[in-house]
């Protein structure tokens, strides 16, 4: 699957018998995905992830970071995390894939 140079008319459902993820096609161009990778892994503020695996707490090497509208808290193994709000690049992301799908969500 081309994922940069894949025009579609309608959105295909990739999961027919188990439920809804649709693929739009594309969304970006190639260099326009590449500048967003580049600004994003400088100005996301990203952290390792921390699980408490068998009473001990672990600090993984997988980067997590969470944005949303409002400063939500959720906790998971005994970790919460509090959302940042939204940069202006994750803002313009969200932006186009809401334009894309026609959904918005608030």
């Amino acid at each position: 699957m081309d994922l940069f140079n894949n025009i579609i008319a309608e959105p295909i459902n990739l999961l027919p018998h188990d439920g809804i993820a649709n693929y739009y096609g594309s969304v970006f161009s190639m260099s326009e995905a590449d500048e967003y990778f580049r600004i994003l892994l400088e100005t996301i503020s990203w952290k390792n992830d921390e699980a408490i695996i068998y009473g001990k707490r672990i600090v993984t090497k997988r980067k997590v970071a969470w944005y949303a509208d409002r400063p939500f808290q959720y906790t998971y193994s005994k970790t919460t995390k509090t959302a940042l709000p939204w940069t202006k690049e994750l803002l313009a992301l969200k932006a186009r894939v809401e334009q894309k799908s026609g959904e918005h969500y608030n």
